[in-house]
Parts: structure tokens; C-alpha cells; sequence
């Protein structure tokens, strides 16, 4: 699944989970995530892929999100 770093960055930070949106922006991740390909990095800010799936799930990221 593809979505767009800053669209992950603005969930996060709507759910007061501001630590975490600083990692995501000064990580690792491209412009344009890709679970698979980027998974590592993912988890090493604490996101795998069944955390992302729980917050896709209810809704939390939309705009450019690609299965």
C-alpha cells in the first residue's frame, strides 16, 4: 500500500501523537511511502504495517492513499 508522507504525518498529528510525526518527517520515509518496500523504516518509528492497517480501518488516513 502507497500513501503520502505528509498525509501520515497529519493523522498523527491530529491524534496528539506529535513525537511520533517528528520522526516520520526528519526519518527515513520518502515523499510517497510504500508499506512493503518501506517497512523498516516504518517500524523503526513504531508504525507496522498492522498499526497502519488499524488506523486506515477507521478512517484516519484518506487523500493520496494507494492499495
Amino acid at each position: 500500500m502507497k500513501l503520502d508522507k505528509q498525509e501520515l504525518v497529519k493523522m498523527l498529528r491530529a491524534e496528539g501523537d506529535n513525537d511520533r510525526a517528528d520522526q516520520v518527517e526528519a526519518g527515513q520515509l520518502p515523499d510517497e511511502i510504500d508499506t512493503d518496500r518501506d517497512a523498516d523504516a516504518l517500524t523503526a518509528v513504531g508504525l507496522d504495517s498492522s498499526t497502519l492497517q488499524a488506523k486506515l480501518a477507521g478512517g484516519a488516513i484518506g487523500g493520496n492513499l494507494q492499495i
